[in-house]
């Protein structure tokens, strides 16, 4: 059973729902077994807490 984790930005319940059917759709595709057999774990992190270059994103935006 594949086990797909996404590290990203804030986003909204249906930006997550999207993401969450499209990459399924495409996991159960290539590995050749049904969608039900996909988990995707999605960890949201806050700008503060990631940097780029020696800056926090926050800091950029």
């Amino acid at each position: 059973m594949p086990i797909i984790t996404i590290e990203g930005p804030k986003a909204s319940k249906e930006q997550k729902k999207e993401l969450i059917e499209k990459i399924t759709k495409i996991a159960s595709e290539c590995y050749n077994l049904p969608e039900q057999a996909i988990t995707i774990s999605i960890y949201e992190n806050p700008m503060d807490n990631v940097g780029v270059g020696g800056k926090q994103l926050s800091d950029m935006h």
